[in-house]
């Protein structure tokens, strides 16, 4: 079974990263209020990225890992800017002054 995981921009401009076996039913049920406690606070919510996998639990692995992001990381996948990531994942405490 194909699986998603998304990324969504909530009104107050935070992100929400899931994943789901159905990404338009997922969606609807976001804008419905429906959706998990964070979003169902924050409508409504945008699609900012997607990616699609071959089974559900891939997507699902993906969302964990996204999840564990900084937001300057989440922005730069975002934005398709893949160069970045790499210098994004330094732990702060690992940067030499």
């Amino acid at each position: 079974m194909r699986g998603w995981m998304y990324i969504l921009e909530c009104s107050d401009g935070t992100f929400y990263t899931g994943s789901t076996n159905n990404l338009d039913l997922r969606l609807l049920q976001h804008q419905n209020g429906e959706g998990a406690n964070h979003t169902k606070k924050r409508l409504p919510v945008n699609l900012v990225y997607y990616e699609e996998f071959q089974r559900i639990d891939e997507a699902f692995y993906r969302e964990k890992q996204v999840q564990g992001w900084s937001r300057k990381k989440k922005e730069a996948l975002i934005n398709s800017q893949s160069e970045k990531l790499p210098e994004l994942a330094i732990a702060y405490r690992d940067l030499k002054k």
